[in-house]
């Protein structure tokens, strides 16, 4: 039987909420003990074991209580009830650069860091050059750190958890800080962690992370533990849990939207309130038309922010028209989180016929596409569009309504995944 690392025994954690400030006052000297406070449960009664060696994707939505978790792990936060046994050394990447003091040095902080965590003057001495080796700033390394750029400050924090050689690794969304080259070398340490056989604990939003690097994956869910199982089927009912659809393999029937798309969900609520909406979506037009609706929906037909790579999704549009318009033209388009547009199609530009509309008719247009796109976040734009009187007319456009997450098990550099096919073969000198 394997070894266990780590034991979380129904562990909760409570946390005692005010209205105002006073209350905390006045809560502590009532003499009838009348409590001004409610309770909010970041954790409710979870348990789970990592056995050594193994790495662990814990995922859920915000507010799910994945920090906390980690926090309670790592000894930062103490449950209200439960119990955490740890066997082994860990290193905690959960807030950079916590323990630094800004008035020190580079090295001054690594050797303070190093002793918070354990090790004397001369292991720390024996770990210095790879350290500095990793962070790679530089003589910046001997300035107080108040002068270092964000960047520099969380390489040569990262570079001081990272070196320590632990038992344990915890990672919370720390891998992809710095530049794209530190990126790099962060993730290469973190396989060269999981070569060595270390344990992994490991918290991100990016999917494919957790798809291409975990064992086994736990899903949690307003402070519950809501499932656990492989990396593909947890990212699976997690798509369910940002939908609020908990539901069986049948898809569209199921899962509650219409394959004709002239009516909302049955359960009252419109396509996009299932969706995980952008609050600072920009929207402008010239009135003529607006889009009512919109979803995303994976191949089974659930609605969802998280597809993965490789399979179909379609992405449902509903608009509404206020004018007379011939051939309105209806558009999507994806783009990265700085706003460069990826790739996108319309209407037009795949030789669709949309007719004719009137005054107050409503009209729904799907695109079904293959999501050749890498692991990651894009965002999505929609519009509809046209012409009047010979001239171009925007009617309505929604851009970034919503946040898409890409997950792949696989590496792939820029955008897309090429779906490339290698044939190798040929003759050596053992052959002849």
């Amino acid at each position: 039987m394997a070894e266990t690392a780590i034991q979380v025994d129904h562990v909760s954690k409570v946390y005692r909420l005010y209205s105002k400030p006073r209350d905390r006052i006045k809560e502590v000297f009532s003499p009838t003990r009348r409590l001004y406070s409610r309770e909010h449960y970041a954790l409710r009664d979870v348990s789970f074991s990592v056995y050594r060696g193994e790495t662990i994707g814990i995922i859920g939505t915000n507010g799910a209580g994945k920090s906390t978790i980690l926090k309670i792990i790592t000894g930062v936060l103490n449950p209200t009830k439960g119990n955490v046994v740890v066997n082994g050394r860990i290193s905690a990447l959960l807030e950079l650069g916590a323990g630094f003091n800004m008035e020190y040095t580079g090295i001054e902080n690594i050797y303070l860091n190093g002793t918070m965590i354990g090790f004397s003057r001369k292991e720390i001495d024996g770990k210095l050059a790879d350290i500095l080796a990793f962070a790679d700033i530089g003589d910046f390394v001997y300035q107080p750190v108040k002068t270092y750029s964000s960047g520099m400050f969380v390489r040569l924090a990262f570079a001081v958890a990272i070196n320590i050689d632990p038992e344990i690794l915890i990672v919370d969304e720390a891998l992809s800080v710095g530049d794209a080259f530190f990126q790099v070398k962060c993730y290469h340490k973190f396989e060269e962690f999981k070569k060595q056989g270390k344990t992994i604990v490991f918290v991100s939003h990016d999917l494919s992370s957790i798809q291409r690097y975990c064992d086994r994956v736990i899903l949690l869910d307003q402070g519950r533990k809501y499932a656990e199982g492989t990396p593909k089927d947890m990212i699976d009912r997690y798509k369910q849990v940002m939908a609020g659809q908990d539901v069986p393999e049948s898809g569209d029937a199921a899962s509650g939207t219409d394959v004709k798309g002239d009516r909302i969900l049955s359960d009252g609520r419109l396509w996009r309130e299932r969706m995980e909406e952008n609050p600072e979506c920009s929207s402008y037009g010239n009135g003529a038309a607006t889009i009512l609706d919109y979803c995303v929906m994976d191949q089974k037909g659930r609605i969802t922010n998280v597809l993965s790579a490789g399979e179909d999704y379609t992405v449902r549009i509903k608009v509404q028209f206020h004018q007379n318009i011939s051939e309105p033209v209806f558009a999507l388009t994806l783009r990265d989180k700085q706003g460069t547009d990826i790739c996108g199609t319309n209407t037009m530009f795949e030789d669709f016929d949309t007719g004719e509309v009137g005054d107050g008719d409503v009209r729904v247009i799907s695109f079904t596409q293959r999501m050749n796109l890498k692991g990651g976040e894009y965002l999505l734009c929609l519009g509809c569009t046209g012409f009047k009187d010979g001239g171009f007319e925007v009617f309505h456009r929604l851009y970034d309504v919503c946040l898409i997450r890409v997950s792949s098990g696989k590496n792939t550099v820029g955008f897309f995944d090429m779906q490339t096919r290698i044939d190798y073969s040929g003759r050596g000198a053992r052959d002849e």
